[in-house]
């Protein structure tokens, strides 16, 4: 059998005191264990509201801002990394915030089996890993297959928003993304950073070092 190309390696990383406390005790309450089964986002948070999955939310700090600015919008994390599932873990805590759930699992499937057609009001996918050799381009998780799949994951008029510093990938995702049917760009090319993303600390040092950073905004189709 095949094995799948990973997007992801597990870098071994230290896991913090504090961050593993929060694997230990806090992911039963704001986790949710991988399934190969779709979820029902209602049950998950115990209202019907709109539903935002983000892809490799890192440390937690921009997931975390987020959620907190938007109290009405749900928002499910997923993280393959311990010490940054346990950061936001611990975030979730402190701000008490009721719509953020993590996943630790890859998200490739995770997409597969728990998200269900055109239940996401969008998708957050910022600074994923470029994978800069060439030869490990096919690592790079913005594949046609894997678009196809999101775009079908979103409800109509739901978005697809994805930032990198990378210009080369970034032309690349714009590419993918734009020969997706299902799929049209709000941008004629590249999107202004929309007021949703807050400006991070990596994202800062980037740009002092001239790194310009490239954002594609694009929705579901409705028709």
């Amino acid at each position: 059998m095949t094995r799948p190309i990973r997007s992801f390696v597990l870098r071994q990383g230290r896991t913090s005191p504090a961050q593993q406390r929060a694997l230990d005790t806090l992911y039963a309450r704001h986790g949710l264990r991988y399934s190969p089964q779709p979820i029902n986002p209602r049950e998950v948070f115990g209202r019907g509201a709109p539903l935002v999955l983000e892809i490799g939310s890192g440390m937690g700090e921009t997931t975390a801002a987020i959620a907190a600015a938007e109290p009405d919008t749900d928002y499910i994390a997923v993280e393959v990394h311990g010490p940054g599932v346990g950061s936001l873990l611990n975030r979730i805590e402190a701000e008490k915030l009721a719509n953020l759930r993590v996943i630790r699992h890859d998200a490739v499937e995770v997409i597969e089996h728990m998200i269900p057609d055109a239940s996401l009001a969008g998708l957050h996918l910022f600074f994923p890993d470029p994978w800069p050799k060439k030869r490990h381009h096919k690592r790079r998780l913005l594949q046609p297959a894997f678009v196809a799949r999101v775009a079908r994951r979103l409800a109509p008029g739901g978005y697809l928003h994805v930032a990198t510093d990378w210009q080369d990938y970034a032309e690349q995702i714009l590419a993918v993304l734009s020969s997706e049917p299902l799929l049209q760009n709000s941008a004629a090319g590249f999107a202004e950073r929309p007021a949703h993303r807050p400006l991070t600390k990596f994202e800062q040092r980037g740009l002092a070092l001239g790194h310009p950073v490239r954002d594609l905004l694009f929705r579901r189709r409705r028709g």
